[in-house]
């Protein structure tokens, strides 16, 4: 039974000490591939290295996170350009916008968003969209640079049935689920359970966001197994169903080959 993290920060620092492992047990667990999505202009070289160890196994993805952005976006935008032109990348990612963290670069969150989704149209790239306590906001700008021409996934939903209702709206649009989906009182066993089966896809967002029974710690793609049978209990159906529904929904949003 295979099965695709298609969010996991695997170059962070948390991995340093033992990413030959993390991937050994990803693999023994059914992962079959692992997207990583950039953060910032300080995080090219590790995720570049930790693509150089596990080619076969890493698809990269470029993109400037919204907590990242700073006053100088235009400058940070210019060097992450400059990378999606130079290499081979499978998305713009990880890019949105965050108003839980960062209010008061909101017009620079938005603009560095934007610029991006313009990029994701040029490369014919899929995004990949943080968006927390921003749904309204990112779906605007959406709208505003093109929505038929724009295709992706909103990362880590963890919404109410409105939420989710507003992203599906959008047709080209799936949602990441991760671990919240099996935390006590994340409410999303209701909100799931009519989601079209392909529109999901599935994530670790590792290293946060462990899921239970490895709240609190770190993350890993291992663990991916964990979010697999909560999904396949909420929507009563064989894990081996969820898990090649979930992975041929990622091959076709970011264009992988197995």
């Amino acid at each position: 039974m295979n099965i695709i993290d298609t969010h996991a920060h695997l170059f962070a620092k948390d991995f340093h000490g033992d990413l030959e492992d993390v991937v050994s047990r990803a693999r023994e667990a059914g992962v079959e591939k692992v997207l990583l999505p950039n953060i910032d202009e300080t995080t090219i070289a590790e995720l570049k290295a930790a693509m150089a160890h596990f080619p076969d196994f890493f698809l990269p993805m470029m993109g400037l996170h919204p907590t990242s952005v700073t006053k100088e976006w235009k400058k940070q935008l210019y060097l992450i350009h400059q990378e999606i032109n130079m290499n081979t990348y499978v998305a713009v990612g990880e890019i949105g916008i965050d108003l839980y963290w960062k209010q008061s670069l909101r017009e620079e969150q938005i603009d560095a968003f934007e610029e991006q989704l313009k990029w994701s149209i040029e490369k014919d790239l899929p995004v990949v969209i943080h968006f927390r306590n921003a749904t309204e906001e990112v779906v605007k700008s959406i709208k505003r640079v093109g929505e038929e021409a724009l295709r992706g996934v909103f990362h880590s939903f963890g919404g109410s049935k409105e939420e989710l209702d507003t992203i599906l709206q959008l047709k080209n649009f799936r949602v990441g689920i991760n671990g919240v989906v099996t935390f006590k009182n994340s409410g999303l066993t209701e909100t799931l359970i009519h989601c079209p089966r392909e529109r999901v896809i599935l994530e670790t967002d590792s290293p946060w966001l462990a899921p239970v029974p490895y709240r609190g710690k770190r993350n890993e793609s291992a663990y991916l197994s964990f979010i697999l049978k909560k999904m396949a209990e909420i929507w009563q159906e064989s894990e081996e169903f969820v898990a090649q529904r979930t992975s041929s929904n990622a091959i076709e949003l970011f264009n992988i080959v197995i």
